[in-house]
């Protein structure tokens, strides 16, 4: 939880600086700070599996972090999930068009979640309270990753980087929506869209759809050098990267998701797609 405080002091320092935040950044301060205040009832939870059940479940390729596994305290769930949707709706809705109060119904609210964490479609929850289905999305991204990062950060340390090396996450099998290559070797590391765990990954190889073809794979870069656009010919997807070998302060990761917008406009306009 310490980097919610940094991102949001670094939002507020740039805000004085600037006088106002661009739209995206001013939902994505509220959007962390509704997370932070909710620190104090967020479960931490230890693995129970053993070094061997472990070792053998990576090596399958199952993720460590299954959804009955999960320790979420629903009321404050709710509380989140409420808060994260009406923020939303403030800012990217008419005032005449607000979403109905999904949060009211708990037994909705936990079957929606589970959907939306195994990856499958939430559009009949989305067309029952008036909300798209990637705003409806959001909210529930926003209230379970408290939940999922605190106790992400007790079984990525049991995770053997040399033995994983997939496309999605280790910990609790997302996709991979940032990456980084580290300062001592350019090593990648993809860094996990729901729980922020990060892991070692090829640098010749799409996690997305797996291919190996250097003729398919390349990336563009800008003038420093410090920010790559990873492109994948073959499934057409895109993947932002920040080189820290280029970077001379501290670099906040998930903040860079949101800073880094002009390269998603940059992969889409190209006709890729965020994986």
């Amino acid at each position: 939880m310490e980097i919610n405080s940094k991102i949001l002091k670094k939002l507020q320092e740039w805000q004085q600086k600037e006088g106002s935040l661009p739209q995206y950044l001013e939902l994505y301060k509220h959007l962390v700070h509704i997370q932070a205040e909710a620190k104090p009832n967020i479960p931490s939870g230890k693995p129970l599996l053993t070094k061997e059940k472990i070792s053998a479940t990576l090596k399958n390729g199952i993720p460590l972090l299954k959804w009955d596994a999960i320790l979420i305290d629903w009321p404050t769930f709710q509380k989140l999930f409420q808060k994260a949707a009406n923020t939303i709706d403030e800012h990217t809705k008419p005032t005449d068009k607000k979403s109905k109060n999904v949060s009211s119904d708990t037994t909705s609210l936990q079957e929606m979640t589970k959907v939306w964490f195994e990856g499958s479609s939430l559009s009949p929850w989305a067309g029952q309270h008036g909300m798209e289905e990637d705003l409806l999305s959001a909210a529930i991204h926003c209230a379970i990753k408290p939940f999922l990062t605190t106790q992400a950060e007790a079984y990525k340390k049991l995770v053997d980087q040399e033995q994983w090396r997939r496309g999605y996450c280790p910990v609790c099998g997302g996709k991979a929506d940032f990456a980084f290559l580290d300062k001592e070797k350019g090593a990648r590391w993809l860094i996990c869209s729901r729980c922020d765990s990060e892991w070692l990954f090829q640098r010749l190889e799409c996690p997305y759809c797996g291919t190996k073809d250097h003729t398919e794979l390349s990336y563009f870069t800008d003038e420093k050098e410090m920010y790559r656009l990873y492109i994948c010919k073959r499934c057409r997807s895109y993947l932002k990267t920040i080189d820290l070998r280029k970077t001379e302060t501290e670099i906040l990761l998930p903040l860079e998701r949101v800073m880094t917008v002009d390269l998603d406009r940059q992969g889409q306009e190209k006709g890729y797609k965020g994986g």
